[in-house]
């Protein structure tokens, strides 16, 4: 017969969840009842026991060798009374009795000092009013010593309570008996040994040579096999902490530097994934076992290496000093010095590995310290991640949250957070794409391709071969073009959320430079649709008269930035901008204005040299003749730069040669006040400052200022030589600049010529003349009375 089948289902996921669920509240309850009832009878005990000492409080204290008198006593008065008795006067049948009673053995072992019976039924308990009633009134003859009361002791006879009479302390014996225990313990403690400084130094670096050998060896067994030697890691993380003062700062600081070569050597070029519950429990060959303990000790370690440089630098910025006390507040700013600088290079190092979201959000707020060296260590490392970075992603991490971090200070911040923008590789990718974005990907042969150009052999050869070129594409993982325009699109929105944000909520914010600096730098790259509103906003900022005169030089930048990339297909003229420029210019001068001469040598390449279709004659003899007038009164590298791009002018715009003729070409007379390039008739002037800097005392300028006059020659003999000719004015700025407070060129010495023979004195005078003058020399002088009355008498006369 078949076995009948139970209908009894198993019970289902939720159902089991629901009964665990009502038993668990089941056991809750039980537990919760078990602790009340414990509690309960805990108080009640408690109670009964407080109330048992509150009676015994309350009765007279009987010492306990009194009471044994009194016992003795009583015994002895019945055992008078009971042979004072006659045996005679007792009935047969009392006496039988009284030998039965002496028989038995509870009799004898029962306790005659109590008057209750054995089997006394539990009264109720007396009320306190009561037995206080009870207790004998007497007077207070003597004064009563304090009493310390003791635990009861429990008896046959119930509760027997214990006193103490409380000790008189004398204070003046304690005192005297704690100082002999205090000279005691002075004479038999040993005094430490005092070294002296020159012994205390050679300690020290005993023991600092001790720590850098252990260090080294650890560091050196890591490196020899990471896999192998992971936990030692965690014995080199702990030297951290290392809590002898002597050397504590200076091992701390050796141990965080090296831990961060190590991990810079160590870590694979991918980035570890905690692993999944499956890929836990699966079963895995000793090799794959021992990698995934490597990676998990590796990160956990890192992790761990990287908390404890974020406590370094939290320390340092609230100033706390640690309970231990090793390591003094001074010490705490060189710490997080070499703490900040670990993570600058892990950053860097570092892009691909886990974490480094974390880092960089350490490091961005670090670029706004008020401390100038971590400041300039930070925004460093975040300008060499920005030239290094090929895939964009780490640029994007670190462009989000300086963004960010920019917002959330209310646009107050290091204007350094901002010019790191400038270092992003946006542009480059642009203008000049990788090898791999130029080399497009190689097709493979259709079946039908193989089957009409290739044999059977070659098919099965060409097969194998497109099988190995596919499995290699996939172990390069390369990123494709349209995924790394995609992170620079988002990257770039990032960047113009920010400049925008601050050009319309901050514009008296000192960022507004860098800003400016920013979109003129990333122009090219944006939309068409924002050009004209751009435009307006730069006027609007110039003409609002708020911005510093280096700030309208930025403005005036980024508007021909703007139009000299998709701006060509815009019909604008910004003659404003151009009228601008040109009455600002004798702005510029030898004092603190001198370094922004190169942000206009900048503008005039921009304006005039690029915009040359766009640029009218007139506008360039204006702006020659303006800045030929400049270079009179601006330092020696400025005056270069101004010169060089007249020459470049001079070559662009032909024409501008009759400047150099002293005859007036055309109506009109020049008017160098007035502020339009376009209607002041420079063509009406000639360049005659060229021959005031033909005589400057600077070599170049004096080279410069005669090859102009020449009419800017290529060849002959006032041509430039090929070490100036090549140079772009900004160049020659930056080249001959005077910062150092030098001559550039320096100025050749000249020593003068030594004479063989030397001239006497005599040898240039007459022979009489020394003749006299000897004569005169050898005599003696005769001091007569000076008598002034013969000189009055004969005036008078």
């Amino acid at each position: 017969m078949k076995a009948r089948k139970s209908k009894k289902r198993a019970p289902s996921f939720r159902k089991l969840l629901k009964t665990s669920k009502v038993k668990l509240d089941n056991k809750l309850k039980n537990k919760q009842y078990k602790q009340q009832s414990t509690a309960k009878k805990y108080r009640k005990e408690q109670r009964k026991l407080r109330q048992a000492v509150k009676d015994v409080v309350s009765k007279k204290p009987v010492l306990l060798e009194d009471g044994k008198h009194i016992l003795r006593a009583q015994r002895t008065e019945e055992e008078e009374e009971e042979e004072a008795l006659p045996l005679d006067m007792m009935d047969e049948d009392d006496l039988q009795l009284l030998k039965d009673l002496g028989q038995v053995p509870s009799f004898l072992t029962r306790d005659l000092s109590s008057s209750e019976p054995v089997h006394i039924k539990k009264r109720k308990q007396e009320s306190i009013i009561d037995k206080y009633e009870k207790v004998p009134r007497r007077l207070q003859t003597e004064p009563e010593k304090e009493v310390i009361h003791l635990l009861p002791i429990k008896d046959k006879c119930g509760i027997i309570p214990q006193t103490r009479e409380k000790p008189v302390v004398n204070i003046n014996a304690n005192e005297e008996e704690e100082q002999e225990e205090m000279e005691f313990e002075e004479v038999t403690e040993d005094p430490l040994p005092k070294l002296t400084t020159e012994e205390y130094v050679i300690e020290r670096r005993r023991k600092l040579q001790d720590r850098k050998i252990h260090i080294a060896a650890l560091a050196s067994a890591i490196l020899s096999d990471p896999e192998s030697n992971i936990k030692k890691l965690k014995e080199l993380r702990a030297m951290l902490m290392e809590q002898d003062p002597d050397v504590a700062v200076i091992v701390r600081k050796l141990v965080m530097v090296s831990l961060m070569e190590l991990f810079k050597d160590i870590t694979p070029s991918y980035k570890i994934r905690p692993l999944t519950e499956t890929e836990k429990a699966s079963k895995v060959r000793k090799e794959t076992q021992k990698l995934r303990e490597f990676e998990e000790g590796l990160v956990s370690q890192y992790k761990f290496y990287l908390e404890n440089l974020e406590q370094i630098i939290k320390d340092w910025k609230q100033r706390k000093l640690k309970k231990s006390n090793v390591v003094s507040l001074k010490a705490y700013k060189g710490l997080a010095e070499v703490a900040v600088k670990s993570l600058c290079e892990l950053l860097v190092a570092l892009p691909h590995f886990n974490f480094h979201n974390n880092i960089i959000v350490l490091i961005v707020p670090l670029m706004n310290d008020k401390s100038k060296l971590i400041s300039e260590m930070c925004c460093e490392a975040v300008q060499k991640l920005f030239k290094q970075d090929k895939l964009g992603h780490a640029s994007l991490g670190v462009v989000k949250v300086i963004s960010g971090f920019v917002k959330s200070q209310n646009y107050v911040v290091r204007s350094e957070l901002l010019k790191s923008f400038l270092y992003l590789r946006i542009k480059e990718i642009e203008v000049k794409k990788d090898t791999e974005d130029i080399n497009a990907p190689k097709k493979f042969m259709s079946y039908k391709e193989k089957r009409k150009s290739l044999s059977r052999m070659q098919r099965k050869w060409k097969k194998a071969e497109e099988k190995l070129e596919r499995e290699l594409r996939e172990a390069e993982a390369s990123e494709s073009t349209e995924k790394k325009m995609k992170l620079h699109t988002e990257t770039l929105n990032m960047v113009f959320v920010t400049y925008f944000r601050i050009l319309k909520k901050a514009q008296r914010s000192p960022l507004l430079p860098a800003v400016l600096e920013g979109l003129a730098k990333f122009a090219h790259l944006i939309n068409v649709e924002f050009f004209d509103d751009l435009l307006v906003v730069l006027h609007t900022l110039i003409e609002s008269g708020e911005l510093s005169y280096r700030e309208c030089l930025h403005c005036v930048h980024t508007a021909f930035h703007i139009l000299s990339g998709q701006g060509d297909v815009l019909n604008i003229d910004p003659m404003k901008f151009y009228t601008h420029l040109y009455k600002t210019l004798f702005k510029l001068h030898a004092g603190a204005t001198n370094e922004d001469v190169e942000i206009v040598l900048q503008c005039l390449d921009v304006m005039l040299t690029k915009r040359r279709k766009q640029v009218s004659q007139q506008r360039a003899l204006a702006f020659i003749k303006r800045l030929c007038t400049l270079a009179l009164h601006v330092l020696p590298n400025s005056s270069i730069g101004i010169l060089a791009t007249n020459r470049v002018l001079m070559h662009t715009f032909p024409k501008t040669d009759l400047l150099l003729d002293n005859e007036s070409q055309g109506s009109g007379i020049f008017l160098p006040e007035l502020d339009e390039p376009e209607y002041c008739n420079a063509q009406n002037t000639a360049l005659w400052e060229l021959h005031a800097l033909r005589r400057h005392y600077h070599p170049v300028v004096q080279r410069f200022a005669s090859h102009l006059i020449a009419g800017a020659p290529s060849e002959g003999s006032e041509a430039l030589r090929l070490d100036l000719s090549r140079r772009s004015a900004i160049e020659l700025f930056e080249t001959y600049n005077m910062k150092t407070m030098t001559f550039n060129p320096p100025v050749t010495s000249v020593n003068p010529t030594k004479k063989d023979t030397i001239f006497h004195v005599d040898s240039y005078l007459n022979e009489d003349l020394n003749q006299l003058i000897r004569t005169h020399s050898n005599e003696t002088i005769i001091q007569l009375p000076l008598d002034f009355t013969r000189y009055l008498k004969t005036s008078v006369q």
